[in-house]
């Protein structure tokens, strides 16, 4: 299995600063890139038989896809001010480019698709808002693509957890297919801190402990999860945003809560 960590490093020529396929992360369905442009460059590209949904983590763009162009779109400064991101769903195969009005960090969330459905920016006012857990398991959900929402296979939601709060929290999976009780879902967490020099904990671990990894996650890091539970923490005087993207070959997201710390749920209620 490969490393379940992904560090970024410095932009390429197409401006990627760290980039995860199927193929790299040994599964089939969830692919994801993040790009860092400065005002004024652009990223194009067409990706044959997948959808995309392109999330403007932080800055401001143009984004044509096709036919179609979205000007202006995002806008906030950081993935922890309290607003929306811009937000673009591109059908499989359909050419896209994004050019940068102010610095950008641009997420290019893919999974397979048929081509089916339109280009579309995705309304703030379609990004429902959620707050999970209580107490130091409180976090605050923003579903930017949820099942809700027209696509063929992806699922993708930001999340900020509070300094000294857990999340994704209690641990919990979706890697089979059960019917009513589990889907067969793969993930990928893309972690901010904020403050940057600050870190966060992810373990990833199945009820066999075949695997079993604790995870140092630093500003920018990518975390894969292919299977098991994967809870997050976040050390106080640090908070934490993560972007998550799940595919798989059912797009609904039912999970299970690991049954040794399901009781943290029946305490809540």
């Amino acid at each position: 299995m490969p490393q379940l960590r992904v560090r970024p490093h410095a932009p390429d020529h197409t401006g990627t600063v760290l980039e995860v396929t199927p193929a790299s992360a040994g599964w089939r369905h969830v692919g994801f890139k993040v790009l860092r442009l400065q005002p004024g460059e652009s990223h194009a590209d067409t990706l044959a038989g997948r959808e995309a949904c392109l999330v403007l983590v932080a800055g401001t763009a143009d984004i044509k896809v096709g036919e179609d162009t979205f000007a202006g779109l995002g806008g906030r400064a950081t993935p922890f001010e309290d607003r929306a991101p811009g937000a673009v769903y591109v059908p499989a195969g359909v050419a896209f480019e994004v050019t940068a009005r102010t610095a950008l960090e641009l997420a290019v969330c893919s999974a397979p698709g048929t081509g089916a459905g339109h280009a579309r920016a995705i309304d703030a006012a379609r990004m429902s808002r959620e707050v999970r857990g209580s107490d130091t398991n409180t976090r605050y959900v923003r579903n930017i693509l949820p099942e809700t929402e027209p696509a063929e296979g992806l699922l993708v939601v930001e999340v900020i957890t509070p300094g000294g709060h857990w999340s994704s929290y209690p641990p919990h999976k979706h890697d089979t297919a059960t019917a009513g009780q589990e889907t067969l879902l793969e993930e990928t967490y893309y972690h901010r801190i904020q403050p940057p020099q600050g870190f966060a904990i992810q373990r990833v671990y199945t009820d066999d402990r075949s695997l079993d990894e604790t995870i140092a996650v630093e500003d920018g890091d990518v975390v894969m999860v292919p299977c098991g539970y994967h809870p997050v923490g976040a050390p106080h005087g640090y908070d934490l945003y993560y972007l998550n993207v799940m595919a798989g070959p059912e797009r609904r997201w039912i999970f299970r809560n690991d049954p040794a710390h399901d009781w943290i749920v029946r305490q809540q209620r």
